[in-house]
């Protein structure tokens, strides 16, 4: 009888092995097949990146030389982004750019994607440094975020002079909000259009800028006064040289977001604003804005925002609260698409790949900002930084570091010159740093 039982056991835990082995679901792959077009020249070896949006897993695979990369993944909705930069004659140097959002994988089908890459001029001047998502406040329970700012820098070893310099934020203000602006087929609805829609309204020097080789100029964005004298942790900008937005005349005259500047900050320094939507604050994100920097061209910045023939819709309608100007794709200089890491799932591109190919994460109200990469190579060759470069960067957060190794502030306080990276992809191009710069 014992031994009876004993197999009934034995018996009953094979079946029970068995059935749950036959119950378990079969994992099956789908195949996307992306194929670069709009380059000339031999497109082997280049690096395409599919995300898979829900899951924020990434996959990068190699072309062939047709341009084609090939996945094989698990069912779900991806993006797209690859980026290249190509040397000219003249000295002149280009990025090639693109991407495609919202595609379907499906279980034993293949997805076939058509990527058009599209150059970009790489400027000299470049944003360094974005300062928004705010940080904790001395009782360590609430937050403050009206310390925002932007840091520019001429990334040439020659003076850089800009008439009619904007920034502009894109739509909607969050990457992580309902964007209408898609086609069915993943498409943003201006792609192919030449312009990138700017919302709310806009800020400009009033005169021109002129940053020296290897410089930078810090300009704030909200509460231009010494913030630390309140929040410890927060940024002091009560400095002579520094620029702010601050224009009460315009119509943005909210004192949470801009009190009065430090007395130290020159009114020549203080940008001027035009509003063509609603409110009384720019208002940029402080969890995954986008941002852009422009320069008018055959006009005034103020003339071309108030032109009603410019005036654009987010999603559509004419609603003032959604209304953007479209600013021509070639007036751009530089831009960010920013991912707020609490909503990984559900951010989307407001840049088109030939502004912006990619985008970088951030986590808000922990002090941190969003800095760009060194170019390694280009600044290691600078004849003037032998034995100047600081090393062993460790200012990353949460594995977003600068690949390179160097630690950039600490080599400029060292007297070396630095030369940023600059590919027009904010996923190659930036990385979040624990603090803002100018804290040191």
């Amino acid at each position: 009888m014992k031994k009876y039982s004993i197999w009934l056991i034995a018996l009953g835990i094979w079946l029970f092995i068995s059935c749950s082995e036959q119950a378990a679901p079969s994992v099956t792959t789908g195949t996307v097949t992306i194929t670069l077009t709009g380059l000339n020249d031999d497109l082997s070896g280049l690096g395409v990146q599919l995300r898979n949006i829900s899951t924020g897993s990434t996959f990068v695979e190699q072309t062939d030389q047709q341009g084609t990369a090939t996945f094989s993944v698990v069912p779900g909705l991806y993006e797209a982004s690859t980026s290249q930069s190509r040397a000219t004659t003249g000295n002149e140097y280009y990025s090639y750019n693109g991407a495609s959002g919202q595609i379907t994988v499906q279980s034993n089908q293949q997805t076939l994607v058509a990527i058009t890459m599209k150059r970009a001029v790489i400027s000299r001047l470049v944003i360094k440094e974005l300062y928004c998502g705010g940080c904790m406040a001395d009782d360590g329970v609430t937050s403050f975020q009206y310390d925002k700012c932007v840091i520019l820098y001429n990334n040439s070893a020659e003076p850089a002079s800009y008439d009619n310099l904007c920034f502009g934020m894109g739509a909607p203000a969050n990457a992580q909000a309902t964007n209408n602006n898609y086609t069915a087929d993943g498409h943003l609805t201006y792609e192919g259009e030449g312009f990138t829609p700017v919302w709310n309204g806009i800020w400009y020097f009033p005169s021109t800028l002129t940053i020296a080789p290897y410089s930078q100029v810090v300009v704030n964005i909200h509460g231009a006064i010494d913030n630390t004298l309140t929040i410890s942790q927060s940024v002091n900008y009560a400095n002579p040289d520094y620029y702010c937005m601050f224009d009460p005349e315009s119509g943005y005259n909210n004192q949470r977001y801009c009190p009065t500047p430090s007395e130290v900050i020159p009114t020549s320094h203080y940008l001027r604003a035009v509003v063509f939507g609603q409110g009384n604050a720019w208002p940029l994100s402080n969890s995954a804005p986008s941002i852009v920097l422009f320069q008018t061209k055959d006009t005034a910045p103020a003339a071309f925002a108030q032109n009603t023939s410019n005036y654009w819709y987010d999603g559509g309608g004419a609603n003032s609260i959604k209304r953007c100007v479209k600013v021509p794709n070639e007036w751009v200089i530089d831009a960010i698409e920013v991912f707020s890491s609490d909503y990984a799932t559900q951010c989307v591109k407001r840049l088109t790949a030939d502004i912006d190919a990619g985008y970088v994460w951030m986590t808000n109200k922990k002090g941190h900002s969003i800095y760009r990469n060194v170019d390694q190579q280009a600044t290691e060759a600078l004849q003037e930084n032998d034995g100047r470069l600081v090393y062993s960067y460790a200012l990353g957060v949460d594995g977003s570091t600068d690949p390179s190794g160097i630690d950039a502030e600490a080599s400029i306080r060292n007297g070396a010159h630095i030369i940023y990276q600059n590919t027009n992809n904010a996923t190659n191009d930036f990385h979040q740093r624990q603090l803002c710069s100018l804290k040191k």
